[in-house]
């Protein structure tokens, strides 16, 4: 008699590949595509350009790929340790055998809440008119100081004072350290700006510096890094600046509440730093322009003044009596000249302040030969003195009616004329 033993139900046997494919087939059915929260671990980057990392929390641990076209869309850059949330397609790696997420996106965590904050306050500071193009005022040309709100210990404070010594060494920086991240950084900066509001308002104090405009920098970062300067209150004090304000915040791809509210945005501190100064040699550019345009200036006037004395000296008549009046007139012009020359430079000199001061040397050198063309007139009319003929041994022969004896047509035997010498007249008779 046969004894019949327990049913057992026969099991399906599984190849590894088939069984791994389909476990990436139920999960690709039950999960994707999936969105995960985690830290970074052991984040490498292949030579390739695809990404491995693995995220994980107190519970768990999923290793990630991200292959090079998702890494090269990465506006961040990864690090360990860096809270993360990522979308992708969860699946099996067949070779291994091990469960593995491929990531088609990566953004820092807690970004979506932030960014719909961020704009939000954007929106209602933009209706408040505090971004408003009209409300921005232009850059002090010469400031006579410099503020910058920045962390002590920041490398942008470094970037910034290298530009400052290297463009305007002559220029006072005042420098308001505070937090630049951090629960507590909105506070501080805040206290920093009104700092330097007060020394703006009352650059007359001895204990003050005068404040002509105002840095507002820091490095790059991640979002979250940057968030102080999207404080609202932070917003409302930069808008009620009384100098303008250059916000120089992270990289040039970077952008905060306080860079819409600021007067002008650099893409970098050390670019908020150059807008800020022009350079020294600018300035003695300007000068040694200016210096140049006042001595052709003078040198045309110079030479206007020789052209009126050389047509004087062309309408002379031979009478001592009308040189002499030509030689009060040249004296009187010669003063005028004079006088013109050092009005000319006094109001040069006022208006060029310490930066005249270059200008000394040139207008002297023109002063100089504006006399000398002068003191050379002198000396042609005196040439032109009718008694400097007489005294050489000549006479000049009057009739009796005043008229200049020049022809012997003019004289007949008998008749009287008044030769005048260099040291008085002689009447004389003509006998022939």
């Amino acid at each position: 008699m046969l004894e019949a033993g327990p049913v057992t139900a026969i099991s399906r046997v599984w190849r590894v590949g088939a069984l791994c494919r389909a476990v990436a087939d139920a999960l690709e059915a039950r999960f994707n595509p999936v969105t995960v929260v985690g830290e970074i671990s052991g984040f490498t980057r292949a030579a390739s350009g695809h990404c491995y990392f693995s995220l994980k929390d107190e519970t768990g641990q999923l290793r990630c790929a991200m292959f090079r076209r998702a890494a090269s869309l990465l506006t961040l850059s990864p690090r360990d340790g860096d809270l993360v949330e990522v979308r992708g397609r969860l699946g099996v790696y067949e070779p291994r055998g091990e469960l593995q997420l491929i990531v088609e996106a990566l953004r820092p965590a807690g970004q979506g809440a932030l960014m719909e904050q961020f704009f939000k306050l954007k929106e209602k500071l933009a209706a408040e008119g505090l971004f408003a193009a009209e409300r921005k005022r232009p850059l002090p040309v010469l400031p006579r100081g410099i503020g910058v709100v920045t962390s002590l210990g920041a490398a942008a404070l470094h970037d910034v004072i290298t530009a400052l010594q290297r463009r305007v060494p002559h220029i006072t920086v005042v420098i308001a350290p505070t937090a630049v991240q951090g629960d507590g950084a909105p506070r501080e900066l805040m206290q920093a700006m009104e700092s330097l509001y007060r020394m703006a308002e009352s650059p007359g104090s001895i204990a003050s510096a005068a404040i002509d405009v105002i840095l507002l920098v820091r490095g790059g970062g991640a979002a979250e890094d940057l968030w102080a300067f999207n404080d609202e209150q932070l917003a409302r004090v930069i808008a009620r600046s009384p100098v303008p304000v250059i916000s120089g915040l992270g990289h040039e791809t970077d952008f905060t509440i306080a860079d819409f509210v600021a007067d002008v945005r650099a893409p970098t501190p050390t670019a908020a730093a150059e807008m800020a100064s022009e350079p020294t040699v600018t300035w003695l550019s300007a000068v040694d322009t200016l210096e140049s345009r006042l001595a052709r200036a003078l040198t045309r006037y110079a030479d206007k003044q020789d052209q009126r004395l050389d047509l004087a000296a062309s309408r002379l008549g031979r009478p001592s009596a009308l040189a002499h009046r030509h030689r009060l007139n040249l004296g009187t012009l010669a003063q005028r000249l004079q006088h013109a020359s050092r009005m000319v430079l006094r109001d040069k000199q006022l208006a060029l302040g310490r930066s005249g001061q270059l200008l000394l040397p040139a207008v002297e050198r023109a002063m100089l030969r504006s006399q000398e063309r002068t003191h050379r007139a002198e000396l042609r009319l005196r040439l032109l003195d009718p008694s400097l003929v007489l005294k050489r041994g000549y006479a000049w022969l009057t009739l009796e009616d005043g008229h200049t004896l020049t022809r012997m047509s003019q004289a007949h035997p008998g008749q009287r004329v008044k030769a005048s010498l260099a040291d008085g007249t002689v009447d004389l008779t003509v006998s022939d």
